[in-house]
């Protein structure tokens, strides 16, 4: 299978950026093929349509789903480029597919949350700690989802926040997976050595372009969450997490390599080569940590004693007029580096401040704390 050809040729183009939301999908998904079938599913808190798409007549059946928090908008991207891949009834292996699988995917689990760019939903629920309350309609469109399609496998697709590294090196989680718990002691079941195997196989892949930016999520159990619950039911399950590839901060880069990892997660599934890999395979990709911030000024000067220190900034993603916008904030003030970062600005900068203040400073605005305009910080990010 010709990945990287596959994805050159079948990105979806016209759907890009980090806000989508259903009006960004619906002329796509309208004018999907006979051989696709669009349903809807049910309705959001504030009255939306949950649609799902569902392809392919063959015996093993992949239920995906995508923006369960509504500001994760890249594997949904890649879920529409895959679509787009199979609906090209010339290629062999669409084909051969078709009769391999049946595949339902929801690409916007919580499109309220994607209207307002939030995690939440309408009612400010986290849906990824509702799938055993069951409190929001979404959660029970999902179970009922599970229930009605009886799945084989699962794929549980999210974003992750840029401050996440591949174990203790330098580089950034560009994508990350998980094969969840199915009980506190985090035991192995043949089912969730299945998700193991087929993570490992798909890292091995993504290595050749990836190299040392795959990384394994933490597998701490919480049944409220929709992956746990699922490997309780004994369903493979998977979680994929697109992260942060350098100076990629509208996820583009990001959903090729999510779009690679689904096509390269099917064909291991359709020829059964996952089982070439070992759980040892699966462990030995580094867990993920919480070790980068976005930006560093390395050279920021109190005016008053002369002292020079590092500020740290953390882009906050807010949503302005259908576009998001990423706001500088100052998350730490200190003479060592404690952290590794996507950009680094060995520049002369000063506070406006003085030392005495310098508590007062965290978590404000870049602008409110060194004389320096947030338009510089994005010119130098290419944003």
């Amino acid at each position: 299978m010709e990945v990287d050809n596959i994805v050159k040729t079948n990105t979806y183009s016209k759907i890009k950026g980090r806000y989508i939301t259903n009006k960004s999908i619906e002329d796509f998904l309208r004018d999907l093929k006979y051989s696709f079938k669009l349903n809807i599913e049910g309705e959001s808190v504030l009255g939306k349509e949950i649609k799902s798409i569902t392809w392919g007549n063959g015996s093993i059946r992949i239920l995906m789903w995508s923006q369960m928090h509504g500001n994760e908008s890249t594997t949904t991207k890649a879920v529409i480029d895959l679509l787009n891949y199979l609906s090209d009834d010339t290629q062999v292996e669409v084909l051969k597919w078709r009769d391999i699988f049946t595949l339902r995917i929801i690409p916007i689990l919580n499109p309220d949350g994607a209207e307002f760019y939030t995690r939440v939903n309408a009612n400010g629920i986290d849906l990824n700690r509702d799938s055993i309350d069951l409190k929001e309609p979404e959660s029970r469109i999902l179970r009922k989802s599970i229930e009605d399609f009886k799945p084989n496998f699962a794929f549980n697709l999210h974003d992750q926040r840029t401050i996440f590294g591949v174990g203790s090196s330098n580089l950034p989680a560009t994508i990350s997976f998980l094969s969840p718990a199915y009980n506190f002691e985090r035991d192995i079941n043949s089912y969730r050595e299945v998700a193991m195997k087929l993570i490992a196989a798909v890292k091995d892949k993504l290595e050749r372009d990836l190299p040392g930016q795959v990384g394994r999520f933490d597998d701490s159990f919480n049944i409220n969450c929709i992956g746990d619950y699922c490997q309780t039911l004994n369903i493979p399950t998977v979680l994929f997490e697109a992260g942060h590839y350098q100076g990629d901060y509208d996820r583009e880069q990001t959903r090729m390599f999510v779009f690679k990892s689904l096509l390269y997660m099917l064909d291991g599934i359709a020829t059964q080569s996952y089982f070439n890999y070992t759980i040892e395979d699966y462990f030995q990709i580094p867990e993920n940590e919480k070790n980068f911030c976005d930006v560093a000024l390395t050279n920021v000067v109190f005016s008053d004693s002369g002292e020079s220190y590092i500020v740290n900034i953390q882009f906050l993603e807010e949503l302005e007029e259908e576009k998001v916008k990423f706001c500088p904030i100052v998350v730490d003030i200190n003479k060592k580096q404690s952290k590794f970062v996507h950009l680094s600005i060995n520049k002369v900068f000063y506070f406006k401040k003085s030392s005495r203040f310098m508590i007062e400073m965290l978590n404000k605005n870049l602008s409110d704390v060194v004389n320096i305009e947030d338009v510089e910080v994005k010119k130098l990010l290419k944003k």
